[in-house]
């Protein structure tokens, strides 16, 4: 259609041409102010915009939706930023400025939840809640202040507590919030990740912390009978990973068959993973009373157990054995499965890891659980974590594989 003067009378006009050009998006410039014009879009959105150059690049400029904004009004905005233009000055400098002013004052708790919310759709939600309860948990001193307003002194402070209860944790609960804040600088929340100038609380030592029979009873010796208590001794039962029995629930117990059966969604690979239970893991289990309403065995928050620095520190002074992690645990009990006999690949199934003798072309074509040996793995294990707890002598027993 023929261009025509952006004013009151003429808008009708326009919107009947926009319906008619079968287009979802489409601008209108006025014949008198230079890349003034009427951005059309489908939904019936109308939005006054200003095209300009200024140092040789191209700029657009939203002035402000139709009709809350006049024509006329709309008019003289576009000859006052034009005439900022004529000035060498950037229209959209000041409203840069002013957007950046008001996310500075945006608390940090506010970005997170953004942050979070961004990333639910992204992540398997055993690792969107360990996001979650880091940011939420670790980080809670700083949720009242402007995130432009945080100082690496404040977040080094936090680290430097958090590594006290376990330099692990600490490395991931830093490495959280290094995440938020890279999300947070492609948002225009800040101008920088000052996370990345703190000391990584992980020193980076090779994984193999071992604890040996006589520091494992130790550490179940110093076991309380509280949930905590329970969990550690199920760690070192199971092999399993903290948060899988932090989070065990009474829905993934069956009584019948003595089986645990961890949905796809709460472990590492995705994949679901059944562990027949040995009778030292029933009784634990048994022993911990139902709470009403709540399927959760431990804890109290929505996601199962919560407290893990407070209660780690805690018994590491009743046990007193050095340095050693949650993860440790996992470790120790792979090492004892093999020093009892059992084959690698039992003790894979054990864990459920594909690597090893399930990964690539092994474990495509090799989808046997190993429910027999796996039961008669946990079962030896049991019998000797029983035999060192109870200072009785260590109980040697042959493993010997089931006929498939």
């Amino acid at each position: 259609m023929k261009p025509v003067k952006l004013i009151g009378t003429n808008l009708a006009i326009l919107d009947a041409d926009f319906a008619s050009c079968g287009r979802d998006d489409r601008i209108y410039f006025d014949t008198e102010i230079a890349g003034f014009g009427l951005r059309f879009r489908g939904g019936g959105k109308r939005t006054w915009v200003l095209q300009y150059k200024i140092h040789g690049t191209d700029h657009r400029l939203t002035l402000g939706p139709y009709p809350a904004i006049t024509a006329k009004t709309a008019r003289a905005m576009a000859q006052d930023k034009l005439a900022d233009v004529w000035k060498g000055k950037d229209p959209q400098a000041d409203k840069r400025e002013a957007k950046a002013k008001a996310q500075a004052q945006i608390p940090l708790r506010m970005v997170i939840d953004n942050f979070l919310c961004d990333r639910q759709g992204e992540l398997r939600p055993a690792s969107f809640s360990e996001l979650r309860r880091y940011l939420l948990n670790d980080w809670k001193p700083l949720h009242g202040w402007p995130i432009a307003e945080i100082q690496l002194p404040q977040v080094a402070d936090i680290l430097v507590r958090l590594k006290k209860a376990g330099p692990v944790s600490a490395a991931r609960s830093r490495s959280c919030l290094s995440s938020c804040f890279k999300w947070a600088m492609g948002h225009g929340y800040v101008q920088h990740n000052l996370v990345i100038g703190t000391i990584n609380p992980d020193t980076g030592a090779a994984r193999d912390r071992v604890l040996n029979d006589l520091e494992l009873a130790a550490v179940w010796s110093a076991c309380l009978n509280d949930d905590y208590g329970k969990i550690i001794r199920l760690l070192i039962l199971t092999g399993a990973r903290r948060t899988e029995v932090g989070g065990m629930a009474w829905s993934e117990l069956n009584f019948d068959d003595r089986t645990w059966t961890i949905p796809a969604n709460r472990t590492k690979n995705g994949n679901a993973h059944v562990l027949q239970l040995p009778h030292t893991a029933w009784e634990i289990i048994e022993a911990t009373p139902r709470r009403a309403g709540r399927d959760f065995l431990f804890g109290h928050s929505s996601g199962g157990y919560r407290n893990w620095g407070a209660s780690k520190e805690a018994l590491d002074k009743r046990c007193a054995i050095p340095a050693w992690t949650h993860h440790d645990l996992r470790r120790s009990t792979a090492t004892g499965m093999a020093d009892t006999g059992i084959q690698p690949h039992i003790i894979e199934a054990v864990l459920n890891h594909t690597s090893g003798h399930k990964a690539g072309v092994a474990g495509i074509y090799n989808r046997s659980a190993y429910m027999r040996e796996v039961k008669t793995a946990l079962a030896i294990w049991g019998d000797h974590v029983a035999s060192i707890v109870g200072g009785e002598e260590r109980k040697i027993v042959q493993f010997t594989p089931q006929a498939g």
